[in-house]
């Protein structure tokens, strides 16, 4: 009895962490026959567990909502997990985030080993939360969003960028990054046939598909580059546009994810915003821009002579002969 209700606990556990399991893959990862998972799974409706069938080649099993939520099971692993992320969740930019999440971790915490609440204590006073201050994500569309990703679940979406343009999305979810207290979704966007990077706070009517893509391949170096340079794309103090003789393929190629809101002007040319907190920084990205392209900026002033100044000045000293050779301090 002891063996059957350890395997049903198994089965319970593996269904918890996917949508859809067939009962071939179930057998395989349990080590046990198909007919024993009919049997373990009646077991477990019999407990209250809603659990879906489906029949066919490509039928099986899913763990259905119910009217209330059954017991979870977890490691002592994902316990700390969730018990961490709840203490970090509550003090980021969720609706209603410092009171479900604090409520949630008391209960959480109450039921706990002391060796695991110890453990739990310890991380908690080294795991530092960025600040506050970003746009406030509704908790149930970031997990309504972790599921798609965890799924490969292709989704249709409304969004607005930063300019205010709106569109209409069609993408395969493959992350979500907090960076710069905004919350981030990494996708492979179908109608531009790439990898885009989209603001949570700026995603709206979600719209399932119910079609599960294969997994595609992302570097995580690149998944963390595309969240960086997308969290660092925001309105200036100084902006200006760039217009480079360079078509907006030849762009992309060369500043990759770095080149956030560029559109191309023609089929030769790339108009791309740039900005900082003052010239010096807005300077930055012209400096990128590949040897021999020519381009125009309609850079503001006063910080367009401010500009012009400063360039003149080290125009002037690389002109200048260089300075004597510093003298050899060794004796």
């Amino acid at each position: 009895m002891a063996e059957t209700t350890a395997r049903a606990l198994k089965l319970l556990s593996l269904l918890q962490t996917h949508r859809h399991w067939t009962s071939a893959e179930i057998s395989e990862r349990l080590g046990i026959t198909e007919r024993t998972v009919r049997r373990d799974i009646d077991r477990l409706r019999e407990l209250g567990y809603r659990i879906e069938s489906s029949p066919g080649v490509a039928g099986g099993y899913r763990l259905e909502a119910g009217n209330a939520l059954p017991p979870l099971l977890l490691d002592d692993d994902e316990a700390v997990a969730i018990a961490i992320g709840l203490r970090i969740a509550a003090e980021q930019r969720l609706v209603d985030g410092t009171q479900t999440t604090l409520s949630a971790l008391a209960k959480l915490e109450q039921v706990l080993p002391s060796a695991l609440r110890r453990r739990v204590a310890a991380l908690g006073e080294v795991v530092q939360p960025t600040p506050g201050g970003g746009t406030a994500v509704s908790p149930a569309l970031l997990g309504e969003l972790a599921l798609a990703c965890r799924d490969h679940e292709r989704l249709r979406f409304g969004y607005t960028s930063a300019s205010g343009e709106a569109s209409v999305r069609r993408v395969e979810p493959h992350a979500l990054a907090p960076a710069a207290r905004n919350w981030y979704l990494v996708c492979w966007d179908l109608d531009r046939d790439d990898w885009r990077t989209f603001r949570v706070d700026r995603i709206e009517d979600v719209q399932h598909t119910r079609v599960i893509a294969p997994a595609r391949d992302l570097d995580p170096a690149v998944l963390d580059e595309m969240v960086l340079a997308a969290s660092s794309w925001s309105p200036q103090k100084v902006e200006a546009d760039v217009v480079m003789d360079l078509g907006f393929d030849a762009f992309r190629a060369h500043f990759a994810h770095w080149g956030q809101g560029a559109t191309a002007e023609d089929a030769h040319r790339t108009r791309w915003p740039i900005g900082g907190a003052d010239f010096r920084e807005a300077l930055y990205g012209m400096l990128y821009i590949p040897e021999g392209v020519e381009f125009a900026t309609d850079f503001p002033e006063p910080h367009r002579s401010e500009l012009r100044e400063v360039l003149g000045r080290v125009i002037r000293a690389l002109d200048a002969p260089a300075p004597p050779a510093r003298p050899d301090a060794s004796p």
